[in-house]
């Protein structure tokens, strides 16, 4: 062995990447035999390093030829070590030989277990027998180093199909119990019967879980608003008033009409005394005074209803109040929700086509979005059995859950809520979506 070999091998030992001993090969290869031109050719790459040039474009007609030739040779089975001309070559693919190369060529192909390629070198003068021996002893070394290196790219359909081709082959000397077909079949088997916790994401909020309902108790106009959104108010704080002038009005006609009845029950009452006729009437004017005084019961009860208490303590939930200020609301609207700050739950919308067997109890948590880092975990209160129509126009079925313990966050903040139902096969888990989706286009 020459001591340019010797060089060679040491470096392409030493050396520390795929493309490093690729340009070795194509370039440094000249101390050991002289050439004009090298190109390494891979079966499932291409053209894959060229001798002078940084970079190879896939696309320029010289590699497309190159890479013709290549597989031309490679299916004819040329061996290592062997020389050809364009003579050896196809009249479509020789016709531009004398474009491209010099009139020499020798083959270097593989001798690594699963990897399939080939160095080429050429030049103007044959190839002696001396130098066969040395490219042969030198290509081995290389192809050597070059398989404990390079992983190639499956960007071809054939690339993946040998890869999986020689992961399953049969090892002869190997009894059938530790084959690598029969391993990877179980261990297949193995991680589709692999038990998981079935799960869906659905939108969710955290919302009070017994807000107290504040509705109007009466027709009328908002006048004013006490309170603004999100304020903690004490039971027995003023909310919101009506417009009191039109009840004020009204109780100020009745009370003159009260007057008017109570007079004329007087003056009737006097004339008793001498008139059968004035005594007939004192009923009717009884029946007056005492309508007269329901009314104004009536009013001064509307009046003080008109100005709306707290029932509770807590925090406000409302829209914004000037939306409502000038508004005519009729008896029983809703106005607005009272909710005590630790009374709060999670609230979630799984659609249609995530309708798991949910029971209570199940875990569930929620990622807030303004929060993401601090899960709310909560456990199921109930699933509606019926899907509700959302604001959106979707249906879906509503979830309530309690939270396990309390949380800083404030009601009104929404997120994505991951529900857990039952253990499923991971088969199960992965097929349970397309295989729905195609039993609803299919039909069975």
């Amino acid at each position: 062995m020459t001591s340019a070999l010797w060089d060679l091998a040491r470096r392409a030992r030493q050396a520390t990447s795929d493309r490093e001993l690729g340009f070795l090969l194509v370039n440094d290869s000249l101390t050991l035999v002289p050439f004009r031109q090298a190109a390494l050719w891979l079966e499932d790459e291409g053209v894959w390093t060229l001798s002078g040039v940084v970079q190879v474009d896939a696309n320029v007609p010289y590699v497309q030829w190159l890479d013709l030739v290549a597989r031309h040779l490679h299916a004819l089975g040329y061996e290592a070590g062997q020389a050809f001309t364009a003579a050896d070559l196809p009249a479509e693919l020789a016709s531009q030989w004398a474009h491209w190369w010099p009139e020499h060529a020798i083959w270097l192909g593989s001798s690594a277990k699963g990897l399939s390629g080939a160095g080429i070198f050429l030049r103007d003068i044959p190839w002696t027998d001396e130098e066969k021996v040395d490219l042969q002893e030198w290509a081995e070394v290389w192809w050597h180093a070059f398989s404990a290196m390079h992983r190639p790219k499956m960007v071809r359909f054939s690339a993946w199909r040998q890869a999986c081709s020689r992961l399953l082959l049969w090892q002869d000397g190997l009894v059938w119990w530790r084959q690598r077909r029969l391993q990877i079949g179980i261990a297949l088997l193995a991680a589709l019967l692999w038990p998981v916790q079935l799960t869906v994401l659905s939108p969710g909020e955290l919302v009070p879980a017994h807000p107290t309902v504040v509705r109007a108790p009466l027709d009328g106009v908002i006048d004013v608003f006490h309170v603004q959104p999100n304020q903690l108010i004490k039971s027995e704080q003023a909310l919101f008033s009506f417009d009191e002038i039109v009840i004020q009005s009204k109780l100020d006609v009745s009370l003159q009409a009260l007057a008017t009845a109570e007079t004329d029950y007087r003056q009737t009452s006097q004339m008793a005394l001498t008139d059968m006729k004035s005594k007939t009437q004192l009923g009717l004017l009884v029946g007056k005074v005492e309508e007269r005084r329901a009314e104004i019961e009536y009013l001064q009860e509307q009046l003080t209803r008109a100005r709306v208490l707290a029932p509770r303590a807590g925090v406000v939930l409302m829209d914004d109040p000037s939306e409502w200020i000038g508004k005519p609301v009729s008896t029983g609207e809703r106005i607005l929700r009272i909710a005590a700050l630790d009374d709060v739950e999670i609230e979630a919308w799984v659609s249609l086509a995530d309708a798991i067997s949910l029971s209570p109890g199940d875990a569930v948590t929620l990622y807030l979005s303004a929060s993401p880092l601090s899960p709310v975990s909560a456990k199921l209160r109930y699933m509606s059995h019926e899907a509700v129509q959302r604001p959106d126009g979707s249906y879906a079925y509503r979830v309530r859950a309690l939270l396990n313990s309390p949380t800083s966050h404030r009601v009104g903040l929404k997120g994505t809520a991951k529900l857990q139902g039952g253990w499923v096969p991971l088969s199960y888990w992965v097929l349970r979506r397309p295989w729905a989706t195609v039993r609803a286009y299919l039909g069975f």
